[in-house]
C-alpha cells in the first residue's frame, strides 16, 4: 500500500468518525454523566466496534450482507430498535445525563465500553459506509500487511477522534455548563436518536 493510498484511507475514516449521529451523542453522554475516563471507554469500545466493520469488509462478508437483503434488514432493523431504546430512556430521563447526575450514580467503564460497542455494531449505517467505501481500499491490498493496515487505521482514527472529543467536553469550563443544561440535552439526543431510529426503519 502506498503512502497516497494510506492518506485517502486515513482521510475517509476520519470523514466517518467525524459524521454526526447517535456515536457522538453516546460519547458525549457518559463523558457528561461520568468521567472523562467514561468517555474515552466508550470511544475506544466504539472504535473495536469500527474494527469489526472493516475486518467483515476486508474478509469479504460485507458482500454476503450486500446480497442478502433479509439479512441485513434484520441488522438494520434490531440497530433501530436499539437506537429508539435510547432515545426513549433519554426523553424520560431514565438512563440519560439529567437521571445520572440527580441520583449520584457514577456510571461504570463497563457499562460506557457496552454502550459505546453496542451503538456502533447496531449501527447499519457504519456498515454501508465500510461497504460503499472501503471496497477501493480491498481492491488493492491484497497482502496481509496491507488487510492490516485497512483495519487497524479506522479503529485508530475513530478511538482518537471520539477521545478528542471526550477531552473537549469534559474541560472543567464546558462541563459545568453542559452539566446545568443535562435534561434538555437529554431531550435533545433523545429525538435524534428516535428520529435515526425511525430514518433506519423506512429507508433500509
Amino acid at each position: 500500500m502506498t503512502l497516497t493510498i494510506w492518506i485517502s484511507l486515513f482521510l475517509v475514516s476520519l470523514l466517518g468518525a467525524m459524521s454526526p449521529g447517535p456515536s457522538l451523542a453516546t460519547v458525549a453522554k457518559h463523558t457528561l454523566s461520568g468521567k472523562r475516563i467514561n468517555g474515552i471507554a466508550a470511544a475506544w469500545a466504539h472504535s473495536i466496534g469500527i474494527g469489526c466493520y472493516a475486518f467483515i469488509t476486508v474478509i469479504g462478508l460485507a458482500v454476503v450482507l450486500q446480497q442478502s437483503p433479509v439479512l441485513f434488514k434484520g441488522i438494520s432493523y434490531l440497530g433501530a430498535a436499539y437506537l429508539a431504546y435510547l432515545g426513549l430512556g433519554a426523553l424520560r430521563s431514565t438512563g440519560g445525563i439529567a437521571a445520572k447526575l440527580e441520583s449520584g450514580q457514577q456510571v461504570t467503564i463497563v457499562e460506557s465500553a457496552k454502550e459505546g460497542l453496542l451503538i456502533s455494531l447496531l449501527n447499519p449505517k457504519i456498515a454501508l459506509f465500510f461497504l460503499a467505501l472501503f471496497s477501493q481500499f480491498v481492491a488493492v491490498g491484497n497482502e496481509p500487511l496491507d488487510k492490516a493496515i485497512i483495519v487497524i487505521t479506522p479503529i485508530v482514527v475513530d478511538g482518537l477522534w471520539y477521545t478528542i472529543i471526550s477531552c473537549l467536553l469534559s474541560a472543567p469550563r464546558i462541563v459545568d455548563k453542559l452539566r446545568s443544561k443535562a435534561k434538555w440535552i437529554d431531550r435533545l439526543s433523545g429525538v435524534v436518536l428516535i428520529l435515526l431510529a425511525m430514518r433506519v426503519v423506512f429507508y433500509s
